[in-house]
């Protein structure tokens, strides 16, 4: 899977939580200084150039949605980040955030019984 832009992240999570929508949609969902709707067409564009974003034509313009489910990209993006600075150790990872985070064993022990629950 391709990575994508701080840009390009920023579009696909609005249309995760909208599903479906126009550049004009998804422009409004953006923070001020909203950016032109060229500018966010350029990059649903890109997205779906990458194959994370499908469309259909409605009228004279286009509805967007996207191919790539949220839960994917999220896991794909832990598993770059595990490989690229924690040797590819999910055991790393938690002991840096356990390290940096000062977690306490209580809160440890919550992450392992959730970990439990859900494999």
């Amino acid at each position: 899977m391709k990575t994508l832009t701080k840009a390009e992240e920023q579009i696909i999570r609005i249309m995760w939580d909208l599903g479906k929508a126009t550049v004009k949609e998804i422009r409004e969902q953006l923070p001020s200084p909203k950016p032109a709707v060229n500018t966010v067409s350029t990059i649903v564009r890109i997205l779906e150039n990458k194959g994370f974003v499908g469309h259909e034509k409605k009228g004279r313009g286009y509805v967007y949605f996207p191919l790539i489910k949220k839960e994917e990209y999220t896991q794909q993006s832990l598993r770059t980040m595990i490989n690229k600075y924690f040797d590819g150790s999910f055991k790393n990872l938690v002991s840096f955030f356990a390290r940096r985070e000062n977690i306490d064993v209580n809160e440890l022990e919550d992450i392992l019984k959730e970990l439990r629950k859900n494999s």
